[in-house]
């Protein structure tokens, strides 16, 4: 029987305006209407293709009240009920526009953080929208659906469905057969749903790179709605845009340039951002009529050998041991969806106190506010995208923790990639979440690939994200199947000894998981199973495992090459009872003096 304790942040939940704040710090408008809160729902029975096919009829009577965005699933959502494959969830509110809402000749934008994992969006009963990719975000055009009548309360329907673990769609860590590392499936609306109007010439993307050697920071203005006469997005006919950057309250740097060239604004002695230092400069964008607000940080990352020539991670251009946590991401009461702002901020903050300078986000995209959280708490973050394909053989997902095997990824059948289609579908999901993530100061890695799940043509993949942002680490294939691609080699140890390979690599060498001991605390745990690698009894006897293995394996091979770490795991996750943290967040395992010793030993030089 499952235990499901609350957050202490679900007490003062206002389930009529959950998650309030601006969902997209580095671009922000004044025009925003947040949609969180409650709406009906409905599940319907209908028969859908393999794929979870959308279109059917919208129900006459709904079962009920959901609060958004918490899944169905999720306590927080009000609701405890999966949404199984072939059936369809429906969702129900009226939307009015406040007057003055939009400006004269504006357009009207519909936002959804994510939704999974296929959807449509209906307007009056008229479509404005599908989208099928459950972690990433996705916006509607709804001027003329609300058109003409400002004030005036507007049906939207939303209709979803999900196939999880039966399709190829990306899943992560969701399995409706769920255990072990694998998670209760959820479904539906599960980031902010908002509204904004802007002005017909808008700023639609905007892209922050800094350049360290160049003393600037490159700035790429992406318009949307462009002008009638122009001649695209780019050219003598293109608008300019005004981009200013500031470091307090004074003004550093200011250049104008044509919509969708590169811009490069001088930044004058530049303030580094580090972990240690977390510094932000703000931003300013005016497009004709539109104002936008963001940020950036001037910081870089790259890898390089130190003065004895062993290959190390950079930062700044210096060797920087990333010390780093896994990062779940997932809540006893809302699943995917932190229960606040200030839940998502303690988690962070908690890690930075305990040492770590690092989260491995772990197959799983956050909402664009944990990244600002990062950027401005000052820690790195590895990114992991997340996994599609349809069924695993435990042969190569399972096996090779304990028996040494590497695969030629070539073999698609056997990774769960035989079809073209989700294949597809993955790569086009790679692009969208380095163009979605492009900006985060903190982002350190791209993990395209964790213990082969669903993996394919790993190699391939990393030159991918490579051309996409030559300004960071890959980590080709976190975990087994190593391609010898990459910036890393990247190895998880767990029912073994960590020692340094005796094979020289060029690349640098992480371990990417390690650890996950496990202690069961009684009425925290989520149920009768105990998922982790190594059992403690009780907390002297984890402090004192934990304490040791990073003073006998993982401190004396710093020296040796290693150059990052990343303990399993964060918190408790349902039948994974090897958290620092307890899944509720309440009870902390280990002394927090204890954790952060250790934490100081991972360190170069």
């Amino acid at each position: 029987m499952s235990i499901l304790r609350p957050t202490r942040w679900a007490a003062a939940l206002d389930r009529h305006a959950p998650l309030p704040e601006y969902p997209r710090p580095q671009l922000a408008r004044d025009s925003y209407l947040n949609l969180n809160g409650v709406w009906d729902y409905a599940f319907t029975g209908q028969a859908a293709g393999p794929e979870g096919s959308l279109g059917g009829a919208a129900p006459q009577v709904f079962d009920g009240e959901i609060v958004v965005p918490f899944s169905p699933e999720s306590v927080l959502s009000g609701v405890g009920r999966q949404l199984q494959p072939y059936e369809a969830l429906w969702y129900r509110r009226t939307v009015a526009l406040p007057e003055g809402f939009v400006p004269c000749d504006g357009r009207v934008l519909l936002h959804f953080g994510a939704v999974d994992q296929s959807c449509r969006v209906l307007v009056d009963g008229v479509e404005v929208g599908r989208h099928t990719g459950g972690f990433l975000p996705f916006a509607c055009d709804v001027t003329e659906a609300f058109a003409g009548s400002l004030g005036e309360p507007h049906e939207l329907l939303v209709e979803v469905t999900d196939v999880s673990d039966m399709g190829y769609h990306a899943r992560g860590k969701q399995k409706l057969d769920r255990g072990g590392i694998w998670y209760t499936a959820q479904s539906g609306i599960w980031q902010t749903v908002w509204v904004e109007a802007v002005p017909a010439l808008h700023v639609d993307r905007l892209v922050l790179v800094p350049d360290l050697p160049g003393g600037c920071l490159e700035v790429t203005v992406h318009a949307g709605g462009m002008p009638a006469g122009a001649s695209g997005a780019v050219g003598p006919d293109a608008p300019v845009a005004r981009i200013q950057v500031h470091d307090g309250g004074a003004l550093v740097g200011q250049v104008d340039a044509p919509a969708g060239t590169l811009a490069r604004v001088p930044i004058p002695d530049a303030h580094l951002w580090t972990p240690e230092d977390p510094h932000l400069y703000d931003v300013r964008v005016t497009l004709g009529d539109d104002e936008v607000r963001g940020y950036a940080g001037m910081r870089s990352f790259g890898v390089g050998r130190d003065e004895r020539g062993v290959p190390r991670l950079l930062l700044n251009g210096e060797p920087y041991f990333h010390a780093g946590v896994l990062d779940q991401g997932y809540w006893s009461d809302g699943l995917l969806t932190a229960p606040s702002d200030e839940a998502m901020v303690h988690d962070i903050a908690t890690m930075k106190d305990l040492g770590f300078t690092m989260l491995r986000k772990h197959i799983k995209i956050e909402p664009l506010r944990w990244y600002h959280h990062c950027d401005r708490l000052g820690i790195l973050v590895w990114q992991d995208m997340v996994n599609g394909g349809t069924s695993y053989r435990p042969a190569v997902i399972t096996a090779p923790v304990a028996v040494p095997l590497r695969i030629s990824d070539r073999f698609y059948g056997l990774f769960g990639r035989a079809d073209v289609e989700g294949r597809g579908e993955f790569l086009r999901e790679v692009d969208a979440t380095v163009e979605h993530l492009h900006s985060v100061v903190s982002l350190a890695v791209w993990v395209p690939f964790n213990e082969g799940w669903g993996q394919f043509d790993a190699a391939r993949v990393a030159a991918r994200v490579r051309a996409l942002d030559p300004t960071r680490t890959v980590d080709h294939a976190s975990g087994w199947h190593d391609q010898r691609a990459g910036d890393l080699r990247s190895l998880h140890v767990y029912f073994k000894p960590f020692r340094v390979p005796r094979r020289r690599d060029r690349r640098v060498l992480v371990l990417s998981e390690y650890g996950g001991y496990n202690l069961r605390l009684e009425g925290r745990d989520f149920s009768e199973k105990d998922f982790g690698y190594k059992k403690l009894d009780d907390a002297a006897a984890l402090g004192e495992a934990f304490e040791a293995l990073h003073r006998d394996q993982i401190v004396p091979a710093i020296p040796r090459g290693l150059s990052a770490t990343v303990y399993t795991q964060l918190s408790d996750v349902e039948d994974e009872l090897n958290g620092l943290l307890t899944y509720d967040r309440e009870v902390a395992k280990l002394p927090a003096d204890l954790v952060r010793s250790v934490n100081a030993e991972l360190r170069l030089g």
